[in-house]
């Protein structure tokens, strides 16, 4: 039997070849450079802290910020980070190698799904996933978002997985990942999974597959990963319950108890630009899934068809189901974006195998968009420090260069190439922005919004370690000054003044406020940080 060259073009590439290009790739785009910049945010630096002070208690039950229980969220993240500081050392970069590492089991998991179940671009799609917005600046956070779009992305992969085969073994593994997504941020991980499976099995008349998933050596296998944590924090702390579940979770779903506002729309622009670079074929993926399953009249065959439509339906339930939450955050919906990258890997194959090539119109928008990623990757330390685009010979400068980037792809996907160019031209934008927001925009992160650099200035001149307080600071540099210096901060609004001599840092121009909340006891300038706005001063202990 002789083989068709088509047939010889789609062929699965050998293993070891496609995971030494993922890892190659997941090495640069989430490890590498990790500690360019400081943690920023309120949540790195206090998930750091927390992972940083059970390490030290030698408490693998209990998160502590600041000595007292912190039960906002669940364990996995802190386990992560706990081993993470045992083999490097507590550090910025090493709080954030777990999200690296779970991003990178996520992008070889979808590998490995595409090429058994969807061969021929599985490479594809892994790397697409991969070279996502959402995925490279997720997977370079500490945070707890990033284990649960993992977990959660391989457990609706496994269940797929079954539904294709009958192996019960990818059941089983469906239940094992979504407990680890339990761990990684509770009860939504199971929320979403079953609200997915429910609608799915709903648009193809099959409610029967809802009652086939429901296996008891899963439900076992779900209760022996994820319970004993939560078993164990609830006898060690009464109060786990009430701050968890009701405040953390339902609190914050059904009120704005954490000042997370957002209009309703909020997350369509987030997941729009989560989906970055590749915004624009991945809602072409979506029209054309939507129209076909709409001309057949709603009735949904197994194999591809399927997949798609469970693809359409898990990116756009955990968008919907957080839309209506009164408190929004950007990776809410992280898990959702993975679903967006393979409904596009199964556009291109779909394309690609029958060589078709991409729009006009459609290429064009592409690879403006990719183009306009480079060019806001080379303006980033303007657009931070200065809040505006750059101007000038540098703004010319990058400017022909992302528009030389963008023209090179039109003129690549418009040739003899096509769709099986897709993913290796677009690579092209999103390693050079990268490589810009590392070496360029990396110093104007770190001074603008981190806490890292001020607390450099503080070590230079306090030799002692004394006690830190803050006065009318943010969150942000509260929690960030707390892990670089491993210390309780005070706040003085909140009457927490240090009885002997220590600092406090306070906005520029605020030494006679903080004067008066320590009469009689001398406040010395020590020195300002210019690009947050900050001062800092020495206080005298009292009677001095």
């Amino acid at each position: 039997m002789t083989t068709s060259a088509s047939e010889t073009a789609y062929a699965p590439s050998p293993v070891y070849r496609d995971c030494l290009i993922l890892l190659g790739f997941c090495a640069y785009l989430f490890f590498f450079g990790l500690g360019n910049f400081g943690l920023l945010g309120a949540d790195e630096p206090r998930y750091a802290q927390v992972a940083r002070e059970m390490l030290a208690r030698h408490d693998w039950i209990t998160p502590t910020l600041g000595g007292q229980p912190w039960l906002e969220k669940p364990v996995l993240y802190y386990w992560q980070a706990m081993l993470s500081y045992s083999l490097f050392g507590v550090s910025d970069w090493a709080a954030r190698v777990p999200s690296a590492v779970d991003a990178t089991l996520m992008v070889l998991g979808i590998y490995l799904f595409l090429r058994r179940f969807r061969p021929g671009f599985h490479l594809d799609g892994a790397l697409m996933t991969a070279a996502m917005a959402g995925t490279i600046g997720f997977a370079r956070a500490a945070s707890t978002d990033m284990p649960l779009a993992a977990a959660f992305t391989l457990g609706l992969l496994s269940w797929m997985a079954w539904c294709e085969s009958s192996k019960r073994a990818y059941l089983w593994l469906f239940y094992f990942f979504v407990a680890f997504g339990t761990l990684a941020k509770g009860p939504i991980a199971p929320f979403l999974a079953a609200v997915i499976i429910g609608i799915f099995a709903a648009a193809k008349g099959d409610f029967k597959i809802v009652v086939r998933t429901l296996s008891i050596p899963g439900i076992a296998i779900y209760c022996v990963v994820a319970l004993p944590w939560y078993i164990a924090a609830q006898l060690r702390n009464p109060d786990f319950f009430r701050v968890f579940f009701l405040q953390h979770n339902l609190q914050r779903f059904g009120t704005n108890l954490y000042h997370h506002k957002e209009p309703f729309w909020y997350f369509l622009p987030v997941a729009l630009v989560g989906l970055l670079p590749w915004t624009v074929f991945a809602l072409a993926a979506m029209v054309e899934t939507i129209r076909a399953w709409w001309a057949e009249k709603r009735s949904l065959p197994a194999g591809e068809d399927g997949l798609n439509v469970f693809l359409l339906i898990w990116l756009l339930v955990p968008v919907v189901f957080f839309s209506i939450s009164q408190s929004k955050l950007p990776g809410y919906i992280l898990p959702a974006l993975p679903a967006g990258t393979l409904l596009l890997s199964e556009y291109v194959r779909r394309h690609a195998s029958n060589d078709d090539h991409p729009q006009l119109l459609l290429t064009v928008a592409h690879c403006l968009v990719s183009g306009v990623v480079l060019a806001a990757a080379l303006m980033l330390q303007y657009l931070v420090l200065q809040h505006q685009f750059m101007s000038g010979r540098a703004a010319v400068i990058s400017g022909v260069l992302a528009l030389a980037v963008a023209i090179g792809m039109v003129w690549t996907l418009r040739s003899r190439y096509g769709f099986r160019a897709l993913r290796f031209v677009t690579l092209v934008p999103v390693v050079l922005a990268v490589a810009a927001i590392l070496r360029i925009g990396a110093p104007a992160l770190d001074a603008k919004l981190s806490a890292r650099p001020l607390a450099e200035e503080l070590s230079a001149v306090d030799k002692q370690a004394l006690p830190l307080g803050v006065f009318k600071v943010s969150r942000e540099n509260e929690f960030g000054l707390a892990f670089y210096r491993n210390q309780v901060i005070s706040r003085y609004e909140w009457g927490q003044i240090p009885p002997g001599e220590h600092l406090v840092v306070g906005s520029t121009g605020s030494q006679s406020a903080i004067a008066r909340h320590v009469p009689g006891r001398r406040v010395s300038y020590l020195g300002s940080f210019k690009p947050q706005g900050l001062d800092y001063f020495w206080v005298a202990g009292e009677g001095r």
